[in-house]
């Protein structure tokens, strides 16, 4: 057995951070020594943002305060470049249905060509299926009940800043 560190990374945009990538993070945080949470800090997409990427990454350090193996970076660029200067041996994606393995194959066979990079495929848990960030800001938007589906403090965030851009 290998003294090496086992370092994995979950990139995404977490805008928010939803119950389900509370999910994935702890169940890769029981599978690797370390975990960093990668939240894309991608200049082109930043209007389309609810959350800047200091809040984004502040929220998932609250969220995953529990979890001492886990760490929350920012990045921009290639994950591949993020994990081959931190060593990095995996990246976690968690898969909600037959679409997302689609693509998250197609980006794995890709990082793969780049780097040694793995990427290990999670499936969500059932209760979190149907569960994506841009669901529950447009759930959010029209009023609807997401206290489910993210952290308390997540919730409240998110329906003052939904209020603040509604004029509210």
């Amino acid at each position: 057995m290998s003294d090496r560190v086992r370092r994995a990374v979950c990139p995404g945009s977490f805008d928010p951070v939803t119950n389900g990538h509370i999910d994935i993070i702890s169940r890769a945080a029981g599978l690797f020594d370390e975990v960093v949470v990668a939240v894309g800090v991608n200049k082109s997409k930043s209007s389309n943002r609810l959350f800047s990427a200091e809040e984004r990454m502040a929220m998932l350090r609250r969220a995953c305060a529990d979890y001492p193996n886990v760490t929350v970076d920012g990045f921009s660029g290639l994950l591949t470049t993020f994990c081959v200067e931190r060593d990095i041996i995996a990246i976690v994606k968690g898969l909600r249905a037959v679409s997302d393995f689609d693509y998250e194959l197609q980006m794995a066979q890709m990082n793969s060509s780049l780097t040694a990079v793995e990427t290990v495929f999670v499936p969500t848990s059932p209760e979190y299926s149907f569960l994506a960030s841009s669901l529950v800001k447009e759930v959010a938007a029209f009023g609807g009940d997401v206290s489910s589906l993210v952290p308390g403090f997540v919730n409240d965030a998110l329906t003052e800043r939904l209020a603040a851009s509604n004029g509210g």
